[in-house]
């Protein structure tokens, strides 16, 4: 049996009244292959333990639109892109090293 990622178009979004940034996030995947689907688990455990309440996640499936590569300039999958807070980052690969994507979303700093 297949597990598929859920449909996450505007998964996470804050209902809180506070103004606070939701950060956006573009995770580009070929179908539901090993690697895209822990790229997906990985990002969405980290939202909900670093932004909960205040992402979107928007998963592109390569596979039936990969005419959406060209936007974002995707040349490897699975890959993250953020949009926002600007600067837009991008980070390759299946999200598995947790210091790496910490670092690259500016979830952490550097040391």
């Amino acid at each position: 049996m297949r597990e598929e990622m859920p449909s996450t178009q505007g998964y996470g979004a804050s209902t809180d009244t506070e103004a606070v940034e939701t950060w956006e996030l573009r995770l580009y995947v070929a179908g539901q292959s090993p690697k895209s689907l822990a790229a997906f688990a990985n990002l969405k455990r980290f939202c909900e333990e670093h932004l909960p309440g205040h992402y979107e996640i928007e998963v592109i499936d390569l596979l039936e639109n990969p005419q959406l590569a060209e936007g974002d300039q995707i040349i490897a999958i699975p890959t993250l892109v953020r949009k926002l807070p600007e600067p837009m980052k991008k980070i390759i690969g299946d999200l598995s090293n947790t210091e790496r994507t910490l670092v690259g979303l500016n979830l952490r700093p550097r040391g």
